[in-house]
């Protein structure tokens, strides 16, 4: 399956990403794995989140920097992750590159809608009012901001009211 939707029985788009199970068959499933098998996870989450709070980008003070328009901190660091996006992309569709299990990556087309505007606006209000981005809230609480939790919790409710609404939304 080519499209990043997928249409249920009912019809209606549900809008997921989901990987394609048509080749995907009982004989040649992917070798289950162990717990043990996770702690490669583990390793590289406690990396990550190393990196984020030795680069700040965790840090309330640096994020209302960056929203205030203070400091070029944490926009030099977006705009890195962007330029490295980029690069990866083109690097990927010069070079064919396949994933580890060898299936082709495929990057559709995304189309734009006023959805996106919406949701960006409100996601930047969050984060400029919070101080706290999904990604990095995990770290925030690792490194003792409890505070973080209030943030956390907002941000499953947001998203268990947007599971809700959803279908009114535009898209």
């Amino acid at each position: 399956m080519n499209n990043t939707t997928t249409v249920t029985s009912r019809g209606k788009n549900t809008d997921f990403e989901v990987r394609s199970l048509d080749n995907i068959s009982d004989e040649t499933q992917e070798p289950k794995e162990t717990v043990l098998s996770y702690l490669k996870y583990l390793i590289v989450g406690i990396v990550f989140g190393i990196i984020l709070v030795k680069s700040e980008v965790i840090s309330w003070f640096r994020i209302q920097e960056m929203f205030r328009l203070q400091s070029f901190h944490m926009y030099g660091v977006i705009g890195s992750a962007v330029v490295t996006g980029i690069i990866a992309v083109q690097l990927i569709k010069r070079f064919n590159i396949k994933t580890l299990s060898g299936e082709k990556i495929e990057l559709p087309q995304k189309k734009f809608s006023k959805g996106q505007i919406y949701g960006g606006l409100l996601f930047g209000f969050g984060w400029a009012l919070t101080g706290a981005c999904p990604g990095p809230m995990y770290a925030q609480i690792g490194t003792g901001a409890l505070v973080v939790f209030v943030s956390l919790f907002s941000a499953i409710a947001g998203t268990w009211v947007y599971g809700l609404v959803r279908e009114k939304l535009p898209h």
